[in-house]
């Protein structure tokens, strides 16, 4: 039996912010499914969902995306201008580069070439 991914979900506290942010990230419309769901299907990519959790985030994400990104540090700044946090320096190796990034509720993401 075979499978394929339907969608990535994000337990968050305000479906409707990060919904936005990832759409303006990474293309697609925002959609408020209620005050508890919302979604984003990005072009070329499974659907993210959010959807509300009493609970805070409390430690690094045990999963996170690898968004290809021919340049970086540019993808870094347009993460920040929506509103994201940067982690660290650019890390280069023989392999390629990767920043590391926080969305607007900390959760984990990294920009990689190679």
């Amino acid at each position: 039996m075979r499978v394929s991914v339907q969608e990535v979900v994000f337990d968050c506290a305000d479906p409707a912010v990060l919904v936005r942010f990832w759409a303006g990230l990474l293309g697609g419309a925002p959609v408020d499914r209620s005050g508890d769901w919302s979604y984003v299907d990005p072009p070329g990519f499974a659907r993210l969902a959010f959807q509300r959790v009493p609970e805070g985030k409390s430690v690094k994400n045990r999963v996170h995306l690898d968004l290809e990104a021919e340049e970086p540090e540019r993808a870094a700044e347009e993460a920040l201008s929506l509103g994201a946090a940067r982690v660290g320096g650019l890390v280069t190796d023989e392999q390629g580069a990767f920043q590391v990034m926080r969305d607007p509720e900390g959760n984990e993401f990294c920009f990689v070439t190679g």
